[in-house]
């Protein structure tokens, strides 16, 4: 039998339920309520609107809410501030869609909202970024002839400048009659959020001209504009303010001083302040382990962090992704697993933050399987995760994992934004998915992610490494702004193609343009005419480089010259060259002047070079290879056989030659002599075919880079069954005729692959092209764009 609370009843619970409050003993009103519920009383109304704050300001909206939704709707109808208190809640501590869900089902139930539920339900929109509710609340506002009510008008330019929609905000802004500090400050922040430092300083100027003094929470919304832009001593002089209105003492405003020398780069500053904090709360350790890895202080990161932990601080999952982030750049994977563990302790690892840095630190580390194995495992992923694991597979060589991912996060219902296609087009370029990477650029013009000038460099540098050079062109002429890396990778793409001319050509043009050439532009441009024999303008830019642009010179542009003497014969100047060096040579060095003997078939300074990379350490087989072809061509062959027993000895393996080519959107990859291929009956066919049609031309095979020791027929057969000319015998099998083919190969091809591809392009009367580590080669109607030198 239900019991009815009498009135000295209702009088005494809710004293119960004051000094619950007072006393700060949720457990006390807990056992009130439980009472309620054991002896199945009928309370009133008034208990449950008082039971219904209590959990509010215990934080406890869950339970709040459920004696929210048992009160009649009679009642709730006409309390107004219950609703609001509740709605506000929600804005503040979230979930923030509660507090929307709420405000509809306010209005669904016909009450009337008051100039305090507007503020609150736009916080809540613009935490979820719905524009268009907010819109619509600014629209009843107007009916309602709030428009200009200080409260509500700063509460919107808040919700507008938070959506990124700072036209809108200005416009509510400036009808405001009456402008306070808080509304100012809107306003400001909005103007810092978004990085805009010009027009965040000029509010600020704005605001004392009009009489108004900036308080703390203007210096900490101004301060994020100041680090971005790096504007150190405005920073000092706001420094300089906070010490004399004594706003130093405000742990945000400490934190956020802290934050702004962190991002000018200045770590000294930064500890200065942050010793100078006496109550420190988590985002003011949080923002100093930021500081330490921004600044390049990774150990001093990570003794702060186990400071922190020494100490039972509170430790936040913000912390936590900070100092995954510091494990992930010292490539420190024992103490990233360590992290992993404390974060599973914590209950941290569900949060995204987490997750995601979790998945990039594998990644960075190089275990993508643990990586891909975390991210499967991720009950909750978003566009960060799919972007993570996209750039993870890319850089640990799983570009068609990467393409796949693509889909899938289709598939999960995620659309791919800016920073996925920044990830995703190398993925392509690693490939020559030149398919995959067309409709990858047809998307970014769907979504107006062209308008981005990292996307079209990402664009340009696919096209340039996906054969398709002229294309590459036409996307960096249409560019809205172009940066130094697209000029670069322009340049860069001319090079490898071996369009030498056109490289220096739009050199020459990037400096009328007014981009001043760094390191990485001479890296590009001397490349290029290395790849062209271009040996004058090669010498000329060089010395340019260093007397008129001032740019010392790296061993990469010293790789350069060697490269760009050597392959134009030019051996003895090379290796005078490389003796005048300012440091000593390393491998690579050596290694581009041992490439230029094994063209130039010069023994002794083959063998002289190889005995320097044996003493510094050969880094792989490829000077072993190199060294023993040179051999082979001067028909040493028990030197050549030496130098593969040496190469076995010292434990090095040849790489496998692996070529893969993209046909109708699928990439297919073959290696030497594979035969695993589901077509490989038609692709054997069709080789002893173009076999046959070659030595009716006069191919005769080099058997020379044939070491096994095998009967004439057999060195043929080897030779034939090279992983490009299997690609290159899929894709004739597998285009329409006349078809442009693309192959990708993981080596530099053979002299005997590269004779036999510019036959086959007169058979098959098709253009073909061979990407391989060091160019693109052109192969139409019997001839190649290298000229041989290669």
């Amino acid at each position: 039998m239900a019991v009815r609370t009498s009135i000295n009843n209702i009088s005494f619970y809710l004293q119960m339920f004051e000094n619950s409050v007072k006393s700060r003993s949720l457990p006390n009103a807990k056992t009130i309520h439980q009472h309620f519920l054991k002896n199945n009383t009928i309370y009133s109304s008034v208990i449950l609107d008082k039971l219904t704050r209590v959990y509010i300001s215990f934080h406890k909206l869950e339970h709040a809410r459920q004696v929210f939704d048992e009160m009649p709707d009679t009642e709730r109808k006409n309390n107004v501030l219950l609703w609001n208190q509740l709605i506000r809640a929600y804005a503040w501590e979230g979930p923030f869609d509660h507090a929307i869900e709420l405000y509809v089902q306010m209005l669904q139930s016909g009450v009337t909202p008051n100039k305090y539920t507007y503020p609150f339900a736009l916080k809540a929109c613009s935490a979820v970024r719905d524009v268009e509710l907010g819109k619509m609340i600014h629209e009843r506002v107007k009916s309602e002839l709030l428009d200009d009510d200080v409260y509500v008008c700063t509460a919107l330019v808040d919700f507008y400048a938070k959506c990124g929609l700072l036209g809108d905000a200005r416009q509510v802004f400036d009808k405001m009659s009456k402008r306070d500090v808080v509304a100012w400050n809107a306003m400001i922040a909005g103007s810092s959020l978004h990085g805009l430092y010009n027009e965040t300083i000029g509010l600020v100027k704005e605001m004392q001209e009009v009489g108004l003094r900036p308080n703390s929470s203007t210096v900490v919304a101004i301060l994020p504009a100041i680090g971005e832009a790096c504007e150190l001593k405005l920073g000092k002089a706001v420094h300089a303010f906070c010490l004399r209105r004594r706003y130093d003492g405000d742990v945000v405003v400490g934190t956020g001083l802290l934050d702004m020398y962190a991002k000018c780069e200045c770590l000294d500053y930064t500890r200065r302040v942050f010793d100078l904090i006496n109550v420190k709360n988590e985002v003011t350790w949080s923002a100093m382990i930021a500081a330490c890895v921004a600044c390049d202080s990774t150990m001093e990161a990570l003794e702060i962090f186990d400071h922190v932990v020494k100490n039972d601080a509170h430790v936040s999952p913000i912390m936590l992704a900070t100092v995954l982030r510091a494990c992930a750049n010292l490539t420190d994977i024992n103490k990233g697993r360590w992290i992993h563990g404390y974060s599973i302790k914590l209950g941290f690892v569900s949060y995204l933050i987490v997750s995601n840095t979790l998945v990039s630190l594998y990644s960075k580390c190089g275990i993508i399987d643990d990586a891909m194995t975390f991210f499967n495992e991720m009950d909750v992923k978003d566009t960060v995760s799919f972007n993570t694991i996209i750039s993870g597979c890319v850089q640990n060589g799983d570009a068609g994992v990467a393409i796949n991912m693509i889909k899938n996060m289709r598939l999960f219902g995620i659309n791919p934004d800016i920073e996925t296609m920044i990830g995703f087009f190398p993925a392509c370029s690693h490939l020559a998915a030149l398919q995959h990477g067309a409709c990858g650029h047809s998307y970014a013009i769907t979504q107006g992610f062209t308008e981005s000038t990292k996307v079209c460099n990402a664009i340009i540098d696919m096209y340039s490494k996906c054969g398709n050079v002229d294309i590459a062109r036409l996307v960096f002429d249409q560019m809205h702004k172009r940066d130094l890396i697209s000029w670069n990778a322009m340049i860069l793409g001319y090079g490898i193609h071996g369009f030498g001319s056109e490289a220096v050509s739009l050199f020459e043009h990037m400096q009328t343009a007014g981009f001043d050439p760094d390191d990485v532009t001479f890296i590009c441009l001397l490349s290029a005419c290395s790849h062209s024999k271009l040996v004058a303008e090669g010498k000329h830019w060089f010395a340019a480089m260093i007397d008129k642009f001032q740019i010392a010179p790296r061993k990469e542009h010293y790789l350069c010259m060697v490269d760009l003497l050597g392959r134009a014969g030019l051996l003895n100047e090379a290796y005078r060259f490389i003796l005048r060096m300012p440091f000593k040579p390393d491998v690579r060095i050596w290694s581009a002047l041992l490439g230029a003997c094994r063209i130039h078939k010069n023994v002794d300074l083959g063998e002289k070079i190889s005995r320097n990379i044996q003493i510094l350490g050969p880094e792989s087989t490829g000077n072993f290879v190199l060294l023993s072809n040179i051999y082979s061509t001067a028909k040493r062959w028990e030197d050549a056989a030496r130098t593969r027993v040496l190469q076995r000895e010292k434990g090095f393996k040849k790489s496998p030659g692996c070529s893969w080519v993209e046909i109708n959107g699928v990439v297919h990859a073959f290696v030497g002599g594979d035969r695993s291929h589901p077509q490989w009956l038609l692709i054997n066919r069709r080789l002893d075919e173009l076999l046959a049609a070659m030595k009716t031309l006069g191919y005769d095979g080099d058997y020379s880079f044939v070491l096994q020791d095998v009967e004439e027929e057999e060195k043929g057969h080897i030779l034939l069954y090279h992983s490009e000319k299997l690609a290159v015998a899929l894709a004739d099998l597998s285009l329409t005729t006349g078809k442009s083919i693309l192959v990708t190969k993981n080596l530099r091809v053979c002299v005997d692959c590269h004779t036999a591809l510019k036959y086959m392009s007169t058979i098959t009367n098709r253009a073909i092209t061979v990407r391989d580590t060091i160019r693109f080669h052109h192969f139409k109607d019997g001839t190649c764009n290298c000229g041989d030198f290669w």
